[in-house]
Parts: C-alpha cells; sequence; structure tokens
C-alpha cells in the first residue's frame, strides 16, 4: 500500500504552488478525520485528499488523469476511483464512501479557508451561519463551484446521514485544530 511520506514526496515534486500543497493538507484532514468518526481507514480517505489535485499544477489541462493513472499502477484503485470522481461534470459514479467523501470535502474545505483568511481571528470563533451566507455571495471565492459544494453535500448526507451544519462544523473544528500547519 502507498503510504503518506511517498504520497507528500510525489506531491511536492508535482505540485510547485505551495497553495495548492496547502489545500491538500486541509482535505487530507477533513478526510482523515471524517473516516474516523465513521470507522473507516483513515489511511486512505487521508491519501485521497493529499492527492486529489496533485497533478494539477504541472498539468491542469490532464486532471486528474495523470494522478489517476499513477495510483492504479500502484494497485491503489479505491483512491484513484474517488479521485477520478472529484468533480461531477465528469459523470464518473459515486460508488463509495470515499468518493462521496471526496467530493463533499474538496470544494468546501477550500471555502472555509477562504472565508477565515478573510477574518482577524480566522477559524476562531467561526461558525457554519457564516460559511453559508459566504457561499451566498458569488463574487466571494468566486473559482468555487456552489454547485459542487450542494451536490457533495447531498451524496455525503445521503450516505451517512446529517445536515450541512453538522459537516461544515466538523470541517471548521479540523482547520481550526490544523491552522498552525495551514497559515491560518
Amino acid at each position: 500500500m502507498l503510504n503518506r511520506a511517498e504520497a507528500w514526496t510525489l506531491l511536492c515534486e508535482w505540485t510547485p504552488s505551495e497553495r495548492l500543497r496547502i489545500h491538500a493538507l486541509a482535505v487530507e484532514a477533513v478526510l482523515r478525520d471524517l473516516a474516523l468518526k465513521l470507522g473507516e481507514d483513515p489511511e486512505v480517505f487521508g491519501l485521497a485528499g493529499l492527492l486529489h489535485d496533485a497533478d494539477y499544477d504541472r498539468w491542469p489541462e490532464e486532471h486528474p488523469h495523470r494522478i489517476v493513472a499513477w495510483l492504479r499502477e500502484r494497485g491503489e484503485e479505491p483512491i484513484a476511483h474517488a479521485i477520478s470522481a472529484h468533480y461531477t461534470h465528469w459523470g464518473v459514479p459515486y460508488d463509495s464512501l470515499l468518493d462521496r467523501a471526496l467530493l463533499a470535502s474538496d470544494e468546501i474545505t477550500g471555502f472555509v479557508m477562504a472565508v477565515a483568511l478573510v477574518r482577524p481571528t480566522r477559524t476562531e470563533g467561526l461558525e457554519p451561519k457564516s460559511v453559508k451566507k459566504k457561499l451566498k455571495d458569488k463574487a466571494f471565492a468566486s473559482g468555487v463551484d456552489r454547485s459542487e459544494v450542494a451536490e457533495g453535500f447531498r451524496l455525503l448526507s445521503e450516505r451517512i446521514g446529517g445536515t450541512e451544519e453538522e459537516h461544515l462544523t466538523r470541517i471548521i473544528a479540523v482547520l481550526h485544530e490544523q491552522r498552525e500547519v495551514l497559515g491560518l
């Protein structure tokens, strides 16, 4: 099985952007936390989060095909499939909880970080209602696809239950816990 050290080395080789590396670390942390809460394998979930955009910096036009192929060559099919499905417009089915969890964590984790970065207290005291209010402002973090966020929430809650607020509360807590590493 692929280990985290190998995944981190690959991410650093393929991803020169510190901003994208920080995003990968944030999604990794959010997915590890979710896996632990649901009794899933935090290593598998974490690796999916860490590597989901690994090929984006160097080969944006081929994303996510390079990282998916690299993972499949190593027999990491569950991670490869989840990464191949982390954008709904690619038309890949959401077969596993990992598939849904990655979709439900990617865009929203980046968005929550953007919200935190414009606050003087960052993640301290950040509440889901503030994140949801910012989601309605299409000019704020305009690169975040709101339909992806909504579909991710829907697919995850369909599988595990819970509300958007609960999911956001968990993400905020994880990002707050990791604030030093993530520059928050």
